[in-house]
């Protein structure tokens, strides 16, 4: 349509500039009121309405109920319906009557007519469909009012100006645009809860759910939570449920549809017979489900499917929006500098009318507040991607882990499955925010060449030149601190195994005071750190320099280039000011692009690394069958098994077995003959090569091995079942776990698993074995459930529990053994040997064929730790026995006889071999780990600022003002050169002034450069400095610390201020600092530059800082609280998950896959809900923190606006676009300051390590015993009490005893007695609470820790060996020669042995010492010993179950090279003490008896001799 033909249209002129632009008084023509106007915002609604038709079919609501507000809404469309209809009547009425009526006149009312109608259509079903709130209605409402305003501006003016008019129209207008503004009010708010829901009621729904539009626009519907974050800190109970659209159960489904598809898709394009494929309607694939079966578990060599098709078809459409909104927001970006151009324009023609800065001043506000709402809309969305991807993935590799077969499962350590998770799955999230940089950084870097070739011409390449320049010395430089980072973490690595070690054996540092020549250790590694931190320090200035540099030089090449190119090049305030605002556009496209390409890589190696995992081979759900016609409930027929390998022998081969109902079968065999491997292949663990296996009925499965769950013991045996305490009682009974439960602080409700009481061995089996009998099921397989129980629980839980009077007797049980004393009571025996059944029947049958049965009941006879009970049970075993075997065994009985003393005991020791439990918080373990709430005590920023070193921080603060000093000068410069207009005659440049103008300009730029590179190298040597110091307060402490801490403390929270803390200091702290010094000094620089060109903003700043206070006050307590809660809610996900993988086969054995799958999602889900609010608090504080950044720009426009008669155009400009970049630097601020509180608490919290208690001091140079101290080895107690920890009770209770000098004493008793006290309380480990310890006549109270412990020497329980050379573990002083060493090793027996291995004493051992058999790290302990060789040895006896060979070894040893010494030797096995001088016995504390062996053993009645009558050591 020609103009000519609009006007014909309307009667009257479409546009006139004379009238809307060349004027003080602008209007518009009523043609363009009546088309434009009213036509664009239904227009609008007519556009957009697909989308709103989108969500209303996709609503998983219905029917909200009629209520005043919807029927408001409905009435006022109605009335306006009507009104419309009054207005085609008045025309038609008119045109009928002759008067001059325009087309005009009825389309526009019928336009609204029908539009009208169709809102009410969509009320009523935004109301039909359980939409609470539209977006597209209220934005229709908000445009008509405001184009509406212009008409009703002129109706007013008609009718009170002197003109005739009619009166219908002004009537019609003055009911019409009321009620348009009732409607858009109304729209203000979201209509009532819908009745009916697809998804289960919660608790507590997230408010977003019934806030309006406007609301969801602007985050308001957050401000509760943010107020009462600010009053209180955060708990989960004051958190929202999740909403239903992002939790796993609605999106999981839909991402596995994708996922299953894919999957098939990626297998049939391997197979040539693509006929498979039949492609329905809807676009899905049609398969067998044979065909599925195979496709799914023969993964072999197959082409991998990916999971990025799956995320792209599942979430793609959300994200999709999101670019949407990105583009419009790139477009935005751009309006600011064309409306800076003519604000310029305006300041400088005096002769504008005023009403156009304030249209410019209104064009900025409007540009700038839709900047903030689309963009918090954009970051709003894809972080919603983000987490729900993360949430897919999660579960995705959750429910593959549980399905991941053998050999696949070899592949990955429990550790990567858990990176996949952790690491891997939660990249997506920060990825979905920036992937949309691909494409919108080079439009934003187009766009933005496009307008600065438009004010400066070819000029630009020179600047843009410099900008691509600066982008590979930057690579460079990120590529150097890539490798230092490299290098760091090995570091840290390196040091966080030390301390690990460290800590593990910290007991035997302390015992051998080795603590200094460790702590330099430590130290050595932490000096390497802190080199390669130096390092880091001046690359970062080195990235400093080039960050600070780069804006500046930009402008100053483009700009000289600009004016030395031609003389006629004249640099004014529009050119030079908009170039600048142009130039900061660009530098953020620019600089992201470098981090954004390292992004995209660590992303797809993720997805890589996913890939490969979600690819791997499944077990084969059809290798077990369950035929319930079988007669028998376990079959194998030439059953061939394998553990995966194809290529190794099989595990099992030819194995044909039938077990008949009810039967109790044992399977025995000596060790790898494939015993488990038989029940891994009943429970379809194994891969199958041949054969048929089938089991019929419920399963419940022991597996070797106890797998204990992390919740509470009862939780543990119901594993999910419904609590019947009758049944659970009996079972708990049968168990014998009675008496564990009372010995426990909380019975059975005590809290276990990886951070709880780690029971002993025999209590893990009886809880595994107790889960199992509760499952009610119909077979079970134990895989040696009685290994780890003492004998005579064995005994108990044989005959209630396994047996043939026990609970499970009506149930078919398979029991893998090793104890040979139940086997008369089976039903069957089935022998296995090297994977084969060699033989199987009933004992009787089995001892007369006298083949592989009988050589493995010899073999087993002869295991030493055979006790009394035993023996009585083995004699009943051998009375069926042919003569021959029982006189062989009887031979091998005499030899290992004396070794069986005290065996018992030890084995209840064993079992109760827990840790004292702290008494205050019952089931509770270890007391809770302090997480501090509310703000971070300013002290701590005192001691962070001390450590530093006030020169370094202050010259930091005063380089950084004078570094924003240099740039503001540069900038007034510019405006000073651009205003200058003597500076060009006739058209053309004065060179003379040209060139000071851009010789000072450049200086001044230089200023910059050298300021703000100092300051960053002062800042960040500063940090190393303090890093150093910090790092030192809390090593020494450790090695100082006594070892009642580490009793308390769980290695992993010192560990955890050792990495984590230190490397926050390290790496995180200092970035923050840094970011926080120049963002303040920023704005600050911006708020002076706006003051001093229009002085009046000076009384905007107060009541705009009041506020932004606040804001951030209430962001920061909320946000730092969310936070914590998220990382404390992340935890036990991979805690979860990690049990779940260690306990894959128990789980899929009992069939409760989908109940562990569910636990997992909901552990997501919690923390989904606490990381989803976090999100909504960043977009809550960026919309409040950008709309006073918008204030600011509008107060420092309208300020320019109104001094126009004062102000220079390069005022104005300065004001301005410094006015610009202050929103993004305010929205930085305020998450800096909130970094620098969150990271600030790991100095906190090593301040607060610093602070723990100390042990008594290592050396007392005033008190020194003399140099061969002790000369006689005389130890005496006197009325020694000794007592643990504060608040426990005494360990030993007043013990008097004398030893002389070169005696040997035993020293014996039951668990519990104090044997293990005294030795502590003789290395003062334990500190007495009365009494004295005298050694040679010296108070060893009196003397320093490491001279007493240095002159004694212990051979440990437990021989702890550290990782490093043979060389450190016998020596870490380094003071003795190698002939020493090799000497002591001979008399050690282990010369031979190290000889052969590579490197000799230089061999390495590994952590923990793994690659030396248990007996030679015993040995080696013995060779410490014997370099030490002082006059006082104690022994503290192994009770690992060491072989008897090293234990006469070292037994001879001690007795030929300390035969001059005193010997404390605490026995554990009374045979090693017969031969001693004298024997101490200690009960509950106290010493009974004290005497020789001989004589005690005289007297019937005394401790000892009933002691030794036990072990079958005296008749």
């Amino acid at each position: 349509m020609e103009l000519a033909d609009v006007e014909r249209f309307c009667g009257s002129p479409f546009w006139d500039n004379n009238l809307s632009w060349n004027t003080t008084d602008p209007d518009v023509t009523l043609c363009f009121e009546k088309t434009v106007l009213i036509w664009a915002p239904c227009l609008f609604l007519w556009l957009f309405s697909p989308l709103e038709i989108y969500y209303l079919l996709h609503s998983q609501y219905r029917d909200i109920p009629w209520n005043w507000l919807n029927l408001s809404k409905l009435a006022g469309a109605a009335i306006l319906c009507l009104l419309s209809i009054l207005d085609i009547v008045y025309a038609i009425v008119q045109y009928s009557s002759g008067m001059p009526i325009y087309s005009v006149d009825f389309y526009t009312p019928l336009v609204k007519l029908i539009t009208f109608g169709f809102v009410m259509v969509l009320i009523s079903a935004n109301r039909a469909r359980g939409l609470r709130s539209s977006g597209l209605i209220f934005l229709f409402w908000l445009f008509l009012a405001i184009f509406g305003a212009v008409q009703y501006r002129t109706e007013f003016r008609q009718a009170y100006s002197d003109s005739p008019i009619e009166k219908y129209p002004l009537i019609s207008y003055m009911v019409y645009y009321p009620l348009v503004l009732i409607q858009f009010v109304l729209n203000f708010f979201a209509d009532s809860e819908p009745r009916l829901s697809n998804y289960p009621p919660v608790e507590k729904p997230c408010p977003e759910m019934k806030a309006s539009y406007p609301s969801r626009l602007l985050f308001s519907w957050f401000d509760e939570l943010a107020w009462t974050g600010y009053k209180h800190p955060l708990d989960t109970k004051d958190l929202w449920s999740m909403n239903h659209e992002d939790s796993s159960r609605v999106i999981v489904p839909i991402f596995d549809k994708h996922w299953e598809r894919s999957l098939i898709k990626a297998k049939l394009l391997d197979t040539a017979k693509a006929s498979y494929i039949k492609h329905k309607s809807d676009g899905s694939i049609e398969i067998s489900p044979t065909e599925y079966s195979r496709i799914t578990h023969d993964s072999k060599n197959h082409k991998e499917a990916s999971i990025l098709p799956a995320l792209c078809k599942s979430f793609g459409r959300t994200f999709l929006f999101g670019s949407f909104l990105k583009i419009i927001e790139d477009c935005l970006v751009f309006v600011s500098p064309q409306v800076l151009k003519y604000m310029i324009a305006f300041v400088g023609d005096k002769g504008e009318p005023l009403w156009r800065g304030y249209f410019y001043v209104f064009l900025m506000m409007l540009t700038a507040t839709l900047q903030t709402l689309i963009l918090s809309q954009y970051f709003h969305r894809m972080y919603l991607v983000g987490l729900r991807i993360r949430t897919v993935l999660t579960s995705a590799i959750y429910r593959k882990a549980l399905r991941i077969s053998n050999t696949a499962r070899k592949t990955f350590t429990v550790g990567e499955i858990v990176n996949l998770m952790a690491v891997d799955a939660h990249r997506f999230v920060d990825l979905t925010t920036y992937l949309n940089m691909v494409w919108s950084a080079p439009f934003q870097i187009a766009l933005a060449i496009y307008f600065l070739w438009q004010s400066l011409g070819p000029s630009v390449l020179a600047g843009l030149f410099v900008m691509i320049v600066l982008i590979p010395i930057n690579g460079v430089v990120a590529a150097k601190a890539r490798n230092l980072q490299i290098k760091q973490m090995k570091n840290k690595d390196q040091r966080v195994k030390l301390m690990n070690e460290i800590l593990s054996g910290i007991k035997v540092l302390k015992l051998y005071a080795w603590e200094p020549s460790f702590e330099q250790k430590v130290l050595d590694i932490r000096g390497k750190e802190i080199k390669v931190l130096r390092t880091a320090a001046y690359l970062n200035a080195a990235t400093s320099f080039i960050w600070a540099c780069a804006p500046f030089l930009v402008s100053l090449v483009t700009f000289a280039v600009y004016v030395l190119s031609d003389d006629t090049h004249i640099l004014d305030a529009q050119t030079a000011f908009v170039s600048l605002s142009l130039f900061n556009i660009l530098r953020f496209p620019l600089s992201m692009l470098p981090m954004f390409v390292s992004n995209l890589v660590q992303s797809s190696v993720s997805i890589k690394r996913i890939n490969k995992f979600m690819n791997s081979e499944e077990l084969d759900p059809d290798s077990v069958t369950h035929d319930s016609d079988e007669k028998d409930p376990l079959v194998i027929e030439n059953g061939t098994f394998t553990w995966g390998e194809p290529t190794e022998e099989p595990t099992l081969k030819n194995i044909n077995l039938r077990i008949s109902s009810g039967q109790l079968v044992a399977v025995v065999g000596t060790v790898g003959s494939g015993k488990s491997s038989l029940v891994s292949a009943f429970l379809g663990e194994m891969d199958k090569t041949s054969g048929r296996i089938n089991t019929k009925g419920s399963i419940a499965y022991v597996p070797q091995q106890a797998w204990i769950q992390n919740s509470s013991l009862k939780d543990n045996i119901l594993f999910g079942q419904s609590s019947n305490e009758r049944a659970y009682n009996k079972v708990i009974d049968a168990c014998a776990l009675r008496a564990d439960f009372q010995m426990l602080p909380a019975g059975d409700k005590t809290e276990i698993g990886e951070k709880g009481i780690n029971l002993s061995g025999g209590q893990k089996q009886r809880v595994s074995l107790a889960r199992a009998v509760y499952k009610e099921s119909d077979i079970y397989f134990l895989d040696d459930p009685l290994s780890a129980v003492d004998s005579h629980v064995g005994k108990h839980i044989f005959e209630k529990v396994i047996g043939p009077t026990g609970l499970l007797r009506k149930k078919t049980r398979v029991l893998v053994t090793h104890s040979v004393t139940y086997l008369r009571d089976v039903d069957l025996i089935v022998v296995l040997k090297d994977g084969k059944i060699s033989e199987s029947g009933t004992y009787k049958e089995l001892l007369d064929k006298k083949g592989d049965f009988a050589d493995f009941l010899i073999l087993h006879m002869q295991d030493q730790s055979i006790d009394k009970d035993d023996e009585i049970e083995i004699d009943k075993l051998l009375e069926d026995a042919p003569a021959d075997l029982k006189e062989k065994y009887v031979r091998q009985r005499s030899e290992s006889n004396s070794n069986a003393s005290m065996q018992r005991q030890r084995s209840i020791d064993s079992e109760k071999n827990t840790p004292q439990p702290v008494i205050e918080q019952q089931a509770k373990l270890i007391e809770v780990e302090k997480s501090e709430t509310g703000n971070v005590k300013w002290e701590v920023y005192a001691h962070y600022l001390k450590s530093i070193g006030p020169v370094l921080y202050i010259t930091t603060i005063v380089l950084s003002i004078i570094f924003q000093g240099f740039s503001i000068s540069s900038n007034i410069w510019l405006s000073i050169w651009s205003n200058d207009n003597s500076a060009h005659i006739n058209g053309k440049e004065d060179i003379s002034k040209r060139n000071l103008y851009l010789s000072v300009y450049g200086l001044l730029g230089f200023g910059q450069v050298f300021s703000t590179v100092t300051a960053a190298i002062a800042l960040s040597l500063g940090t190393v400095v303090a890093a150093e110091k910090l790092y030192q307060l809390i090593n020494e402490r450790i090695f100082k610390n006594p070892l009642s801490l580490f009793d308390t403390t769980p290695i992993g929270r010192i560990l955890n201020r050792v990495s984590k803390d230190i490397d926050t200091i390290d790496n995180v702290l200092p970035f923050t600092i840094r970011s926080t010094i120049q963002t303040v000094f920023s704005v600050i620089g911006t708020l002076v530059v706006i003051s001093y060109s229009t002085p009046e903003f000076v009384f905007v700043i107060v009541p705009i800082g009041i506020i932004y206070y606040f804001i951030q006050r209430f962001y920061v307590a909320t946000s730092r609280q969310l936070k914590r809660l998220e990382s404390v809610s992340r935890s036990p996900i991979y805690s979860h998950f990690s049990e779940t993988v260690t306990g894959a086969s128990s789980i899929r054995a009992y069939g409760v896959e989908s109940k562990f799958i569910l636990q997992s999602e909901q552990k997501v889900d919690f923390n989904q809900t606490c990381y989803y609010p976090s999100t909504v608090a960043n977009r809550w504080l960026a919309v409040r923190l950008e709309t006073i950044g918008n204030l600011i720009i509008f107060f420092a426009s309208v300020f320019a606006v109104l001094g126009r008669d004062t102000l220079s155009p390069g005022i104005v400009g300065l004001s301005i676009s410094y006015s610009l970049q202050i929103t993004q630097t305010l929205n930085w601020l305020v998450r800096m300051t909130s970094e620098v509180e969150t990271n600030i608490v790991a100095v906190e919290r090593i301040k607060e390590y610093g602070e723990t208690p100390q042990e008594a001091p290592w050396e007392v140079p005033t008190n020194l015993p003399p140099k061969d101290w002790p000369t006689k080895g005389e130890v005496e107690f006197k009325n020694l009490k000794v007592r643990y920890r504060e608040g426990l009770d005494l360990a030993l209770k007043g013990l008097d005893i004398f030893v002389e000098g070169g005696t040997k004493v035993g020293i014996v008793g039951r668990t519990g007695a104090g044997k293990s006290s005294l030795t502590l309380s003789l290395f003062r480990i334990v500190e007495a609470a009365e009494g004295s310890i005298f050694v040679d006549g010296v108070d060893i109270s009196n003397i320093g820790l490491h001279t007493l412990r240095s002159r004694l020497t212990i051979i440990p329980q437990d021989p702890v060996l550290f990782s490093g050379t043979i060389r450190m573990n016998l020596d870490p002083t380094n003071s003795n020669s190698d002939e020493q060493l090799w000497n002591a090793l001979e008399l050690a027996h282990l010369k031979t042995h190290i000889k052969g291995l590579i490197g000799g004493l230089d061999h390495e051992v590994s952590e923990g010492g793994d690659n030396l058999s248990v007996g030679q790290r015993q040995l080696v302990c013995l060779a410490r010993a014997l370099l030490r060789k002082t006059k006082l040895l104690v022994l503290d006896e192994a009770t690992a179950a060491i072989d008897l060979e090293t234990d006469d070894l070292i037994q001879t040893t001690i007795r030929s090279e300390f035969k001059d010494c005193t010997v404390l030797t605490i026995a554990h096995r009374l045979n090693t003490i017969m031969d001693s001088d004298k024997v101490i016995v200690l009960d509950n504390g106290l010493m009974v008896e004290y005497d020789s062996p001989t004589n005690l053993l005289k007297e019937k009645t005394s401790v000892f001799y009933l002691m030794a009558k036990d072990a079958g050591l005296a008749q």
